[in-house]
């Protein structure tokens, strides 16, 4: 006699239930759907009984008006995504752009720029190094992400991933590196790192012409070997990126991308800037991705939603700032953080 494999009968419950709705909201096949839930194991009169009910429910027909609403938002999006081809695909270099152009055609038009020629009074530009770093505050603890090698979602959980140390072992832990993603000191460790590197700070000088003086604690320190990574993912600000120590490579998607990035966790994605894989994620074969180097001594104008992607190419030190002369402040619009 034949062996005849016995395969669990699986009801439907809630989380079913929101499937179906999900899949009849984003066009599914109804006969798609119900192919799927008998592989899963749920018998035939239960699988119609559930999809009729759910192709037949006020609160699908109610999601449905809503669903033609957002397409309606997603059409301007789609609509300035059309328009950003029409410009040149090069990040512009302005140098020693007015504060009116920069307002005008750049911040209020959320087009990034990089800035040359604004950095010329930093200190910072000739006396960082290494060896001044231990210098100036070997002897004080600060906090770094460490570890982040062994959890490819190191930026979702970077909380997990502080370690404090002495700054000067930090320091020869860059120096000794060849190449590391494994470890580096981002914004996140600002809040215990700003007190210890107040003498560095010294070395940092506000830019009148684009950022207020009454936010100048608003600064954050980036500092880590050639190879750290910061993966694509988009801030609830405008930004600045003031380049001291070596080179980083960006990357930057518009932020009317944001239907095509498969922005599926608050303000990241999974897709790998390194090596896009467009089996996996299709529709980034057609999202516009943007590529610049930045170089000592100059800033890079990041807007707000624009995605990014940042790699450090040498041992570098990045400055960013918040602080601008102009409203700054959109995260009080900003939906929950659930998953979309």
């Amino acid at each position: 006699m034949a062996h005849v494999e016995l395969r669990p009968v699986v009801h439907v419950d809630n989380e079913w239930r929101r499937w179906i709705a999900e899949n009849l909201l984003l066009d599914g096949p109804p006969q798609s759907i119900y192919e799927q839930m008998l592989r899963a194991g749920i018998p035939h009169e239960e699988a119609v009984h559930e999809l009729q009910q759910a192709m037949a429910s006020p609160y699908i027909a109610g999601a449905q008006r809503l669903r033609n609403r957002l397409a309606k938002h997603d059409w301007v999006l789609e609509t300035q995504r059309h328009m950003n081809r029409l410009r040149d695909v090069e990040v512009p270099r302005r140098h020693q752009l007015s504060r009116e152009e920069f307002l005008n055609a750049y911040y209020t038009a959320g087009r990034p720029v990089i800035i040359t020629g604004m950095m010329e009074d930093w200190p910072a530009l000739t006396k960082w190094g290494l060896d001044y770093f231990k210098d100036r505050c070997g002897d004080r603890e600060v906090e770094i992400q460490f570890g982040r090698d062994a959890d490819a979602q190191y930026e979702l959980r970077k909380t997990a991933h502080r370690k404090t140390m002495l700054f000067g072992d930090y320091v020869e832990l860059v120096r000794s590196a060849d190449r590391s993603n494994d470890f580096y000191m981002t914004a996140y460790n600002e809040g215990q790192n700003r007190q210890a590197l107040d003498l560095l700070w010294q070395d940092i000088v506000q830019i009148p012409e684009y950022l207020s003086s009454i936010g100048s604690s608003q600064g954050f320190l980036w500092f880590g070997p050639s190879g750290t990574i910061t993966p694509f993912h988009h801030d609830l600000t405008n930004n600045f990126m003031a380049q001291v120590m070596g080179r980083k490579r960006v990357l930057l998607m518009p932020a009317c991308e944001i239907a095509h990035v498969y922005n599926h966790e608050h303000c990241f994605t999974h897709v790998d800037a390194r090596q896009i894989d467009l089996q996996r994620y299709p529709q980034m074969r057609d999202v516009q991705v943007l590529s610049c180097t930045l170089n000592p001594g100059e800033v890079l104008f990041l807007p707000v939603g624009c995605w990014h992607f940042v790699e450090g190419l040498e041992i570098s030190a990045t400055v960013t700032f918040t602080n601008f002369l102009w409203d700054n402040d959109f995260t009080a619009e900003y939906p929950p953080q659930t998953a979309f």
